[in-house]
């Protein structure tokens, strides 16, 4: 009952991942609405979305939702549209925003805002790491998405005073670039999946890794190395890829394992929610927010759980409001928890309704009832890569993971300190 449940899910999943993609170029729109309605595409995408697609267009082959032949008709068009696309020389790092539709780079956005031109390390990391995950797949398209692949030097964002990655670089209109003025300066972030691609490159010291600060949070009893905000993204979105908990159960299988747990309490018993899965994503207007579990926040305020912005203090004793759960925080929480995840996804579909013909819409507020009638490529790219993960016995792990990636970050995990 359970399998074909997931399997539902992802086929109405992939329905949306297919309607976000322009048919001629590959690549996929940033959202549209839960209609499907092809005219509501945003008009533009990042290098996260378009390496999500990837990694989506091998798991919907691993399930059988696509022919090996379809498999490599949509992701050639991809790397031939990312061949063509303007990016920075001599890193090979690709721009923050591009029209999905023809490929150029965006200086105005659709809705009328200049672009400062931005190259993120998050951004290129997701890209690098879906090409990563088709080289390994595909043999058809090995070679092709090797030389893009070979292109991008994540050394381009380490800095070697501070051994820790800079949030990208400004691309000015002469060509140049400058460094943010930040650093991605802990080990639990989104940014370590550019770490792993720059160490088994080559091209970032492994002293890198193991410079990042590994703080510790409790909750409840359960002990985590805590996200900047405290949501499921920045804790399990490398895991998707990555077999984190495998290679160190001891420390990234503990930790995760208890940000989930952490997320469940915390949504079920402490608020009161009754649903939980808390990360970035729609708010249930349609609008934007970060979504966390502030106890376990490595931020002095956390990420928000309510639209109310509660702070945790402030809920411990007033309760909370209008809580905001997202099914992809839920799904990535499969690998952990399956059963409970299981359940709690289920009842957003059947008790709240946040569910299209596109799989599960966005986000909702579980009080208000209202749902983000939408569909995010990156959210619907992890919450399919989960998946794809407990259908097809951790495929993604074993495409990502093969050869000398292995050879090179398995040491460097499994030297994790244990919880």
């Amino acid at each position: 009952m359970t399998s074909a449940l997931w399997r539902r899910w992802a086929s109405d999943t992939w329905r949306s991942l297919d309607a976000l993609t322009d048919p001629a170029t590959g690549l996929p729109a940033d959202h549209l609405d839960a209609a499907l309605a092809r005219g509501s595409r945003s008009r533009y995408t990042s290098p996260t979305n378009i390496g999500g697609l990837l990694w989506c267009t091998v798991g919907a082959r691993e399930l059988g939702l696509i022919s090996p032949g379809e498999t490599v008709r949509r992701s050639r068009a991809v790397l031939e549209s990312l061949a063509g696309m303007r990016r920075h020389q001599p890193s090979g790092m690709y721009a923050n925003w591009y029209d999905e539709a023809t490929g150029e780079r965006l200086d105005v956005l659709p809705d009328g805002s200049v672009v400062n031109q931005f190259l993120s390390s998050v951004d290129n990391g997701w890209l690098g790491a879906g090409l990563l995950v088709l080289r390994n797949a595909v043999p058809e398209l090995a070679a092709q998405a090797s030389r893009l692949l070979a292109a991008m030097d994540f050394g381009f964002f380490y800095d070697p005073e501070a051994l820790l990655l800079w949030g990208g670089h400004w691309w000015g209109a002469d060509g140049g670039t400058r460094p943010t003025g930040h650093h991605y300066g802990h080990l639990m972030s989104e940014p370590r999946i550019a770490s792993y691609l720059g160490i088994a490159s080559g091209r970032i010291p492994a002293e890198h890794h193991q410079r990042l600060p590994r703080e510790r949070r409790s909750y409840r009893g359960l002990e985590v190395i805590p996200t900047w905000g405290g949501s499921m993204f920045e804790a399990l979105m490398p895991a998707l890829l990555v077999p984190e908990a495998t290679w160190a159960p001891a420390s990234f299988g503990r930790s995760h394992a208890n940000t989930v747990a952490a997320q469940r309490i915390f949504g079920t018993d402490e608020t009161g929610f009754g649903y939980w899965g808390f990360s970035p994503a729609s708010t249930p207007d349609c609008g934007y927010s970060e979504w966390g579990v502030e106890p376990i926040a490595l931020a002095p305020k956390g990420y928000p759980c309510d639209v109310e912005r509660t702070r945790y203090r402030d809920g411990r004793v007033r309760g909370w409001g209008d809580g905001v759960v997202t099914p992809h925080a839920t799904a990535l929480a499969l690998s952990a928890e399956p059963d409970a995840a299981t359940e709690c996804l289920e009842r957003l579909e059947r008790e709240l309704g946040c569910y299209g013909p596109g799989g599960f819409c966005d986000a909702v507020g579980v009080r208000s009832g209202r749902v983000a009638r939408r569909y995010l490529s990156l959210d619907q790219s992890m919450l399919f890569g989960a998946l794809v993960n407990v259908l097809a016995d951790r495929a993604l792990h074993r495409y990502f993971a093969a050869g000398e990636v292995e050879d090179v970050l398995r040491p460097l995990i499994a030297a994790e300190p244990a919880l």
